[in-house]
């Protein structure tokens, strides 16, 4: 098979119909009838697996892959990626926002400058100032802390080879962040700037975005657990010189030693850091505790479709 076409499918029924009737024409334009779309239902709370199902009846190059429940977007990618068996696989989302007919430009781009993968990036982030100074912000702190030179503005749309996708399906971490693993997976990867349009509200709210940020950080870099040891250090050795400090003015000088203030300040400070630094390794902790389970990435309740067993 030439290519597969994997979306996602999350409160994605008013997108279904027209996603499909594009993409299929996409597909049908770049390699004829040799192709197959593969949709990942994750847990959709409305009918988009109803009318994906409906859609293996009436185009057999049509598969869903229907989760268990909702494991996210990341994991569902990669659930999507699994069951594609194309030669090419085109990652895109179903909700409209990127183009499916971007699968033809960034073919073009991939056959001329014979690269692995063509990843879109956003012209320009959509959302407010805040969204934008935030998403600005989340990228360059990111990329200081995990030491991975990652894409600003990255969309989910990307055109990849086999061997790039059976190299990324090689990792086997449960807490996942895919879009560091595009880019810490190699090859050749190249950037198109496309347009991404606004069909409804992002799903990614400055709650989530801490949370992916503390995901990225403790999965991708060990610069945390480094700062505990050099803060540890600093506040030693300024501990150190203000003791000795103090002993040489009561020494030579019979300097009184000044009130309270001073050292409920200190108690409270220090008390937070360590707090805060025995929180950092709960989290790596966690990360360890969750990875040695070995539980599976997702579960898979049916597929539906001519790849069905």
């Amino acid at each position: 098979m030439k290519l597969s076409i994997v979306a996602t499918l999350y409160q994605s029924a008013a997108y279904i119909a027209e996603f499909h009737q594009r993409a299929s024409a996409a597909a049908q334009q770049l390699v004829g009838d040799d192709y197959e779309i593969v949709f990942v239902n994750d847990g959709s709370p409305d009918n988009s697996l109803e009318l994906a199902v409906q859609l293996t009846e009436r185009d057999a190059r049509v598969v869903v892959v229907d989760l268990s429940r909702n494991f996210g977007h990341h994991k569902a990618m990669m659930t999507g990626l699994a069951h594609a068996k194309g030669n090419h696989v085109f990652l895109i989302d179903s909700d409209l926002e990127e183009e499916p007919e971007f699968l033809l430009s960034f073919a073009e781009q991939m056959e001329s400058e014979a690269c692995d993968v063509v990843y879109g990036v956003q012209e320009q982030r959509k959302g407010g100032w805040f969204e934008r100074w935030s998403g600005e912000l989340y990228y360059s702190v990111i990329n200081w802390l995990s030491d991975i030179d990652h894409p600003k503005n990255i969309l989910t749309a990307r055109l990849m080879t086999r061997r790039y996708v059976d190299a990324l399906l090689t990792y086997r971490e449960r807490e996942l962040v895919i879009s560091y693993l595009w880019v810490i997976t190699g090859f050749k990867q190249c950037e198109r700037l496309v347009k991404k349009h606004s069909s409804s509200a992002t799903g990614y709210g400055l709650r989530k975005k801490f949370g992916l940020t503390v995901n990225v950080t403790t999965s991708f870099s060990e610069m945390p657990l480094k700062l505990i040891f050099y803060i540890g250090i600093s506040v030693f050795l300024g501990a150190l010189t203000y003791a000795s400090y103090l002993t040489f003015g009561r020494l030579f000088f019979y300097q009184t030693i000044d009130g309270w203030t001073s050292v409920m300040v200190s108690v409270w400070a220090l008390g937070g850091m360590t707090i805060s630094f025995l929180g950092i390794i709960g989290i790596y902790l966690a990360k360890i505790f969750s990875e040695t389970k070995q539980r599976p990435l997702t579960v898979i309740r049916n597929i539906y479709g001519r790849s069905k067993p």
